[in-house]
């Protein structure tokens, strides 16, 4: 290990006799950067890699802008925390002096004593110096991407041929990691925009207060079947939904929508309480193809005659509602969850009801917020109910992004949160 704590080279048996990595180094290295998927961890683990790899104190990489004539990114590894503190308030490099000889030429370039270099333009006040210097360009589907800098072999020498040998297939191994990981960022933001236009967006709820929330799954290919919906319906009772169908492909989120709109259609019958809503959807899930199954928890607010309001729901298999009282104590209700729905339509479903006072606060989730491997769910909602506690109900955005930083999830699922205040005396 050199003294910045990164091994000097890769070491394999086949590496050959003057210390080069060898083929099992370099494929060390190209398996080290393809692990990564987010493309900001790529960058930094291209800099990392190539430095252990080669043997240099410091690294960088240029991220050209897209004129490709200058750099709009620039990220270094090396430097210490004095050096770093030296450099603030330093502006990044653009592509002068040497760096912008290899922006204009990306053939390799090697430096032995950059102060002596024809190209060079010095360094700016604080920075560290440096002699030798490596670059080779980063190139992603036949196109520039950047480019990659060491400087300061390590033992005193300058760089040489096996080095750029080395960085330039390595820099080839760079290339295709970038593409993927871009591939990755514009599949995961399609998928959560695919997702999202399956949300409804909130109504007015007025005089109540609502707030929702959706995150999907850490994978793009995990398209979840999570929801949620809000509704007033034409007696003045408001309606959550929020529900969860299993599964985490295409076909999930698009049956998740089905399922939304029947149950939409079912709940403007004002006069079925939320179980019976919840038992003709579910025979009317048992009579599809394919078989679908779902939880849901289904709430409806409704005035009561002391001037506060009253909550009915029914649960399938959902975790349970959280409630905030105007005081701020969090709890669930001590009520029995039902059967899923699509697992046996015949079984009776139970209908809750509790009073809620005037300024209370009403939350639903889905087990994306609380389920976690190396937790139980009763843990997850303890969690849950504490981050609710301590944030309180004041801000309803605030508290449902308050329960999703709290809520142990570990990403694997997708998570929706619906949060209703209602009005205060």
């Amino acid at each position: 290990m050199n003294q910045d704590g990164h091994q000097d080279r890769y070491d394999g048996p086949d590496g050959t006799a003057d210390g080069q990595p060898g083929i099992h180094g370099l494929l060390d290295a190209v398996l080290s950067i393809s692990r990564e998927l987010e493309l900001p961890v790529v960058l930094r683990r291209i800099v990392s890699t190539a430095m252990t790899l080669v043997g240099a104190h410091y690294g960088a990489l240029g991220v050209l802008d897209d004129t490709g004539e200058e750099l709009a990114e620039f990220i270094t590894a090396g430097l210490d925390d004095e050096e770093i503190a030296c450099l603030d308030g330093v502006e990044l490099p653009r592509g002068r002096g040497l760096l912008g000889r290899l922006i204009r030429d990306p053939r390799p370039l090697r430096a032995d004593c950059i102060p002596e270099h024809p190209g060079a333009v010095g360094f700016p006040p604080g920075h560290p110096p440096m002699r030798t210097l490596l670059g080779v360009a980063i190139a992603v589907r036949g196109t520039v991407y950047g480019n990659l800098y060491l400087t300061d072999k390590v033992g005193g020498k300058p760089f040489d041929a096996d080095d750029e040998a080395v960085l330039t297939a390595l820099a080839g191994a760079a290339g295709i990691a970038i593409e993927n990981a871009r591939l990755y960022g514009r599949l995961r933001a399609g998928a959560e925009r695919f997702q999202r236009l399956l949300l409804p967006s909130l109504p007015d709820m007025s005089p109540f207060r609502c707030a929702a929330v959706y995150r999907p799954a850490a994978s793009p290919s995990l398209l979840g079947g999570d929801w949620y919906d809000a509704m007033t319906l034409p007696d003045g009772s408001r309606v959550l939904v929020v529900g969860d169908v299993v599964g985490h492909d295409l076909d999930a989120a698009a049956t998740m929508a089905q399922v939304r709109n029947m149950l939409r259609a079912l709940v403007h019958d004002g006069s079925a309480s939320p179980a019976t809503v919840l038992a003709r959807l579910d025979s009317t899930l048992h009579a599809v193809e394919p078989a679908v199954m779902a939880t849901v928890c289904l709430a409806r607010l409704e005035p009561s005659p002391d001037g506060n309001w009253l909550m009915h729901w029914s649960n399938a298999g959902h975790p349970p509602p959280l409630l905030l009282s105007p005081d701020g104590a969090a709890c669930y209700p001590q009520a029995p969850a039902d059967l899923p729905l699509g697992v046996d339509a015949a079984i009776a479903r139970r209908d809750h009801v509790l009073p809620l006072a005037a300024g209370s606060t009403v939350a639903i989730f889905t087990d994306g917020l609380v389920e976690h491997p190396g937790r139980s769910i009763e843990e997850g909602l303890r969690l849950v109910a504490d981050a609710a506690a301590g944030a309180g109900a004041r801000d309803l955005e605030g508290l449902c992004e308050a329960l999703v930083a709290a809520g142990p999830g570990d990403g694997h699922d997708d998570l929706a949160i619906l949060a209703l205040g209602t009005p205060h005396a």
